[in-house]
């Protein structure tokens, strides 16, 4: 048994790298006296490999032809072509020898997955021949070593590590249809284990007809091309392109030995028959001789009980054989249960859906009747607002009705005042026409007396009547501008003659106050119609509202009698005017010889009233007209 040598320090180390099916192991320090024993040991111990009579190392040789590595040789005495790079020995760890049955023969896991890997990349790189349909069933296994269970968390299915290029070619058929067919069978494997999968993907390429078989190129003394089939069952030739065939078939229980004697090989059968044949390399004869040798061996190997080493690894692969049973009771209890779990939540997901609408659709509900709640509070403060306005615009009407209520009364008091002044107007007028009347009698008279006497003779004892007494001291008479109504009427109805033109020695004196109301008692109990001084009864007004549109007229009829009356006045002021100066050239001095100071007085008042335009009323409502009202009241 060889190892990592430690060299000396001026040697210089050489290197090899190994290439498995599984990883590559770089740099692995040689020495120069190394067998391939040495370097095919180290490599085992490396990886973990005990079952290590299937394998060898395989390297090209100069001519680039795959060789065997001869164990009993050294590295370097053998035909090893260096890498250019670095001058490293590049070599494959490869199945050398197969098994005639892979299920029984195979003991260990590590052993069995490098088996599954190379018969693998054969099938792809085509050199295993597979039909489609095993080619299928095979990517079936493979997949279910690789991913598991058939899933959808898996991705799509990469064929071109899963089928070879000459089965997709033969096909119209897309990738996905590949993919669903792989799939549809990988659905099959589910609860296997990545050993079980490889263990069956074994099975099915062992029944290939050109699986564990190594050919090599040969010829016959009649230089025919023929190739030499080497494999756990024997020894097959194989004729042409034909790999599958041989022509004949050799066991290794009809063969006695193989001698490479001369450059050809010479093999002796049970029956004593020899065939010889050579090879059309040189360089390959020592692969071929030590490959049929070691094949030859282990077929005899397997017919003889197993050593301790095997047994002891058959013992170890069925205790893991029964762990692995028993994880995978495990494994496939805990997907029972996880699958029965998964089923409960996706029922309970299921419910929970439904809530979940029968919530939405109850927070749907909700939120319709909030909707149809605010609309109805929309509504309510609108019909609110409404009816506050309705409330306020009844108010209005309501003021609006009392104001032109007060208006239609105050418009009917007022009618009723102009009526009542049309009335006092209309007496008015009657007086002043009256008092004209009189004013000219006296001013007739008075140019009488003026004519026919030269002096005028008053007598002190005489006294007028008050009223004629004012007629004639003014110039206007006294009922033109007075109060329409006065407080007291008379006591009795008296000749409007009388009144007019009293006698000048009358002895009857109004102002009596012993006997102001001289026929009292005649008068009859009930009260007299008002009276205004001009000897007429006039009735009260009519306060109906039909006479509004008759305002319009009475209107006119006033203006139209206040015009009438200033155009009397100003005739009767021009007249005053013309008789005052007729008369005031007649004007004797002898009122102030005789000391009438008063009556000089009040006619200085009365110019100078007469000069700013003023009349008796007029100085009346200045001075006294509060006092004159209360009195009246």
């Amino acid at each position: 048994m060889g190892g990592f040598s430690i060299f000396s320090r001026n040697s210089k180390p050489i290197f090899a790298k190994v290439s498995t099916m599984d990883a590559d192991l770089e740099k692995i320090v040689i020495e120069k006296t190394w067998t391939g024993r040495h370097l095919f040991e180290a490599v085992c111990r490396i990886i973990g490999l005990r079952e290590t009579w299937y394998f060898g190392l395989q390297f090209n040789n100069k001519k680039n032809i795959p060789c065997w590595l001869q164990n009993d040789k050294t590295i370097c005495g053998q035909d090893v072509q260096k890498d250019a790079s670095d001058g490293s020995f590049h070599f494959l760890f490869l199945v050398k020898f197969y098994p005639e049955d892979v299920e029984p023969e195979i003991i260990l896991d590590v052993t069995r997955h490098l088996f599954f890997l190379q018969i693998r990349e054969a099938i792809l790189s085509m050199n295993l021949y597979c039909s489609p349909e095993a080619s299928v069933l095979l990517a079936s296994f493979a997949v279910q070593a690789m991913h598991g269970d058939c899933s959808d968390d898996v991705g799509p299915i990469d064929l071109d590590k899963h089928l070879p290029k000459s089965v997709i070619d033969q096909y119209d058929m897309s990738a996905d249809m590949w993919r669903d067919r792989i799939k549809r069978w990988w659905s099959r494997n589910a609860g296997q284990s990545r050993e079980e999968a490889e263990l069956e993907y074994l099975r099915v390429a062992q029944d290939l007809e050109m699986y564990g078989i190594l050919y090599y190129p040969i010829c016959n003394n009649k230089e025919t091309d023929l190739h030499l089939g080497i494999s756990a069952q024997g020894l097959g030739i194989y004729k042409g392109v034909n790999r599958i065939t041989p022509r004949p078939f050799f066991s290794w229980s009809e063969i006695k030995n193989i001698q490479f004697k001369s450059k050809k090989f010479h093999m002796k059968t049970v029956d004593k028959s020899t065939i010889s044949f050579r090879s059309r390399e040189p360089s390959i004869d020592s692969s071929i001789l030590d490959l049929c040798i070691g094949t030859h061996n282990l077929y005899l190997r397997r017919r003889q009980p197993d050593t301790l080493e095997v047994q002891q690894m058959r013992s170890q692969a069925k205790e893991d054989k029964q762990r692995r049973s028993m994880e995978q009771a495990k494994i496939a209890a805990e997907r029972k249960e996880r699958q029965q779990m998964e089923k409960e939540c996706k029922e309970l997901k299921q419910q929970v859906e439904l809530m979940t609408m029968e919530l939405m659709k109850a927070q749907e509900n909700v939120r319709k009747a909030e909707e149809a709640n605010d609309q109805l509070a929309e509504k309510a403060r609108h019909s609110e607002h409404e009816t506050l306005m309705l409330y306020k615009q009844k108010s209005e009407v309501e003021a609006e009705c009392n104001r032109l209520s007060m208006n239609n009364m105050k418009s009917e008091e007022a009618l009723l005042r102009m009526e009542r002044k049309a009335r006092e107007a209309e007496i008015l007028a009657k007086q002043m026409s009256m008092s004209l009347a009189d004013v000219s009698l006296d001013a007739n008279r008075k140019l009488t007396q003026y004519s026919s006497q030269n002096a005028l003779i008053i007598d002190p004892v005489y006294t007028p009547h008050p009223q004629q007494m004012m007629s004639r001291s003014l110039n206007m008479p006294s009922s033109t501008f007075s109060s329409p109504i006065p407080s007291n009427p008379p006591p009795h109805h008296q000749n409007p003659n009388q009144n007019a033109n009293p006698a000048p020695g009358s002895s009857k004196n109004p102002q009596n106050p012993q006997n102001p109301h001289p026929n009292s008692q005649n008068q009859p109990p009930h009260q007299n119609p008002p009276y205004y001084g001009s000897g007429l009864i006039v009735p009260p007004p009519d306060p109906s509202i039909s006479q509004i549109f008759e305002q319009q007229a009475i209107r006119l009829e006033l203006e139209k009698s206040r015009n009438e009356y200033e155009k009397r006045a100003r005739i009767f002021k021009e007249h005053l005017e013309e008789l005052r100066g007729d008369i005031d050239g007649l004007k004797r001095d002898e009122n102030v010889q005789n000391g009438n100071v008063q009556h000089r007085e009040h006619d200085a008042i009365h110019a100078q009233n007469v000069a700013h335009g003023f009349d008796k009323f007029t100085t009346m409502r200045m001075v006294s007209g509060l006092k004159l009202w209360e009195e009246v009241i």
